[in-house]
């Protein structure tokens, strides 16, 4: 495994937190409450296979997101941001998958990137996780107060060789100058913009341009929330190749879920 790079520089100033939250990160100060993960698969449809899973954040029995999200504060913000990062590895590496995981990360709770990245790799080389497969997911939907603070993150991130995705792509706050200030390794197109898109012709064409623009900059693209096989045939003929939906998947609690060889289509 890659010797970790230099991180941000002493003065790096941070957006929000306190050094307590970074002190109770770098201790591994536990949480007052538990949570698990379910895996929802990533496919390559014209491949006809899994390239990853994401991590979605469940209660301790499986119960819907909103029961552990509902707990988050100010308080405890970094610390669960911390865990979620060491459970869904961890996770990954039980379930022994051999493609990337993608995992959800709270850009406005990193205080100290560099105690923030440390864990994440301590985690990875403990499970024996390849750094390469570890894809950090942010929703475009953050309100990011400071973007080019956020994109540096981003960088650093590469950097230590994690791969990064910008999440609901097209339903936030950041948009286009977000990607200006940072282009990710993957883009994900938010499934309000995938609903019924073989029959909208305004979602057509924002995907198409979508794609083109990705493909101008060397970025994948990921169509989330694809539920029927129209929608999908519309996405290949469109050059959109990576995909992930109830068409192939649900989430699987704690498990991987099948993938019925007709989901993939022709």
């Amino acid at each position: 495994m890659r010797t970790r790079p230099s991180v941000f520089p002493i003065d790096f100033i941070p957006l929000a937190g306190t050094p307590q939250d970074c002190e109770d990160c770098a201790r591994g100060a536990k949480l007052d409450f538990q949570f698990d993960y379910a895996y929802q698969p990533i496919v390559d449809v014209s491949r006809r296979i899994i390239v990853a899973h994401e991590a979605l954040v469940r209660g301790p029995q499986g119960e819907a997101a909103s029961t552990v999200l509902n707990q988050v504060n100010d308080q405890n913000r970094y610390r669960f941001d911390q865990a979620c990062r060491v459970k869904a590895i961890k996770g990954a590496a039980r379930l022994g998958f051999k493609e990337s995981v993608s995992i959800n990360f709270l850009p406005n709770a990193i205080y100290k990137p560099e105690i923030c990245i440390r864990t994440t790799l301590e985690a990875a080389r403990t499970h024996g996780f390849p750094l390469d497969k570890i894809i950090f997911e942010v929703t475009e939907g953050e309100r990011i107060e400071d973007g080019p603070w956020f994109a540096e993150i981003l960088r650093e991130y590469k950097r230590c060789g994690f791969k990064t995705a910008i999440d609901d792509f097209g339903a936030g706050y950041a948009g286009l100058k977000l990607l200006s200030d940072f282009q990710p390794d993957i883009i994900k197109i938010d499934m309000d913009l995938i609903r019924h898109v073989d029959r909208k012709r305004a979602r057509q064409a924002i995907v198409r341009s979508l794609v083109d623009l990705c493909r101008e900059m060397s970025i994948e693209v990921v169509a989330e929330g694809v539920e029927t096989p129209e929608e999908r045939d519309f996405l290949r003929d469109a050059g959109v190749d990576l995909m992930q939906g109830y068409l192939f998947a649900k989430p699987a609690f704690m498990s991987v879920a099948p993938i019925p060889e007709s989901a993939f289509g022709w």
